[in-house]
């Protein structure tokens, strides 16, 4: 054999040697579909037990477009990468997941993989997930598979190429899906403990709350250091948190119970859905999870707290008014004061907003989705309510009531591109407006929900 037929074998052996490499890598097996188990083969105790799992996932949230039925899929999910669509988790035979077998909806959660063999795409955190018990799997898919059939086929996701093809994600998950990674401490409380499965498993706050790298995986270097969703800014929740006044393990308990508390102001945005799953799951849990995440914010330094103990003192006392800038003066003293200055408690009153994080945040972007899209209230519950002014104030208004409020109930340097902010947001929520078919419809009573 010539030497040039010698490279070119060697070249056709490395080629399918790689080629077989990275089929064995991507290629997973299908799992056998199965007839769709009646609802009333599901002990309800393990249903109710999957329903309370599902509202710390927050699953709802993400697999109910707005106005849809619940659990239906078709959320879009914007990404660096394109537009992802969230899938029908009903127990639908034809277009949600009637046919899997329990062992298919485990290696969805642990490995990203659905019933067919296809890899999922990150959007679902199998990343967190795969920190699951076996137990509560169970739980979650006992829940699911009683929940009413809805007939609704997958969208198409919006990926540019490659990403569009699945194989795809079995390099991602390679480099960033490590199974297993929890561990219990046993040099912490069984309360800590608890804390720390949820939220590195299935309330997975890391996808939100920690930045991701340029492959859109999140960067252990940074964790819990803030990050995106839909618009919003995701506040760091670690050391580095730009709330007035820290945070502990009693003022996190019950701002997740109940969406706010009277130091630090209201749950808006996706977190408002994160709170309103959180008031229907066990106290207990709320509290492991606030106890494990005080942990992960730390005991403030002296000068941290000092700041803290002189922000809540000036909220106690009427705050100078600030001329740095008369419109946005006179736009809040019009529009905002009677709330604000009230000195009613939470929620009648408005939240003082020296205690604001979004006034005290790196930028404006959360203050600026608030003021266009207010605060609406909750049916039924004791909750804060707020109008939004998306139609009342034009921009240069928003801008000039926003660098004002910047200006006088935050001690943080100005913000900068507030203009480009309030723009981008009104454009969001118009687009959100005019593509969503209308209002949630309100969940059928939960207790009716979970009889099989």
């Amino acid at each position: 054999m010539t030497k040039s037929g010698i490279i070119a074998g060697a070249i056709a052996a490395l080629l399918i040697g790689g080629g077989a490499a990275a089929f064995a890598i991507a290629w997973r097996p299908a799992i056998s579909a199965i007839d769709p188990p009646p609802p009333q083969s599901f002990d309800p105790a393990l249903v109710k037990r999957g329903r309370e799992l599902a509202a710390i996932g927050n699953c709802s949230d993400c697999h109910t477009v707005r106005g849809g039925k619940d659990f239906a899929g078709g959320l879009p999910v914007p990404t660096p990468f394109g537009t992802v669509y969230s899938s029908n988790i009903t127990p639908d035979a034809d277009t949600g997941i009637g046919r899997w077998p329990e062992a298919a909806f485990r290696r969805a959660m642990r490995s990203g993989v659905n019933r067919d063999g296809q890899h999922l795409y990150p959007t679902f955190p199998y990343d967190h997930f795969t920190n699951v018990t076996d137990e509560d799997d169970q739980a979650l898919y006992a829940y699911l598979m009683t929940r009413e059939p809805v007939h609704a086929p997958a969208r198409d996701n919006q990926l540019r190429f490659p990403l569009d093809q699945r194989f795809v994600i079995a390099g991602w998950k390679l480099l960033f899906l490590h199974r297993g990674t929890y561990r219990p401490d046993s040099s912490q409380s069984a309360k800590w403990n608890r804390g720390a499965y949820l939220v590195e498993g299935l309330a997975h706050c890391g996808s939100c709350h920690t930045p991701r790298n340029a492959l859109g995986a999140e960067r252990p270097d940074a964790r819990f250091a803030g990050g995106d969703a839909d618009n919003w800014d995701a506040y760091a929740i670690n050391s580095q948190s730009p709330a007035p006044v820290p945070w502990d393990a009693q003022a996190l308990s019950i701002y997740l119970r109940q969406g706010w508390q009277s130091d630090h102001g209201t749950a808006r945005g996706p977190m408002a859905e994160v709170v309103s799953n959180l008031s229907q799951v066990k106290e207990s849990d709320v509290h492991a999870i606030a106890t494990y995440m005080a942990d992960v914010f730390g005991v403030p330094s002296p000068e941290r707290k000092r700041q803290g103990d002189e922000v809540l003192a000036q909220a106690k006392s009427p705050s100078p008014v600030a001329l740095v800038d008369v419109s946005g003066a006179a736009i809040y003293a019009a529009a905002c004061a009677s709330c604000h200055e009230s000195n009613r408690p939470l929620p009648y009153g408005g939240v003082n907003l020296a205690l604001s994080t979004p006034i005290s945040g790196p930028d404006p972007r959360n203050a600026a989705n608030i003021v266009l899209s207010g605060v609406r209230a909750v049916e039924g519950e004791r909750s804060p309510i707020m109008p939004g002014f998306a139609s009342s104030m034009t921009d240069d208004q928003i801008v000039a009531l926003l660098n004002y409020l910047r200006s006088r109930f935050s001690n943080q340097p100005a913000w900068t591109g507030v203009e480009k902010t309030v723009a981008d947001a009104r454009r969001t929520q118009t687009v959100f407006l005019q593509t969503s078919p209308g209002p949630q419809s309100a969940p059928a009573d939960p207790a009716q929900r979970d009889k099989p």
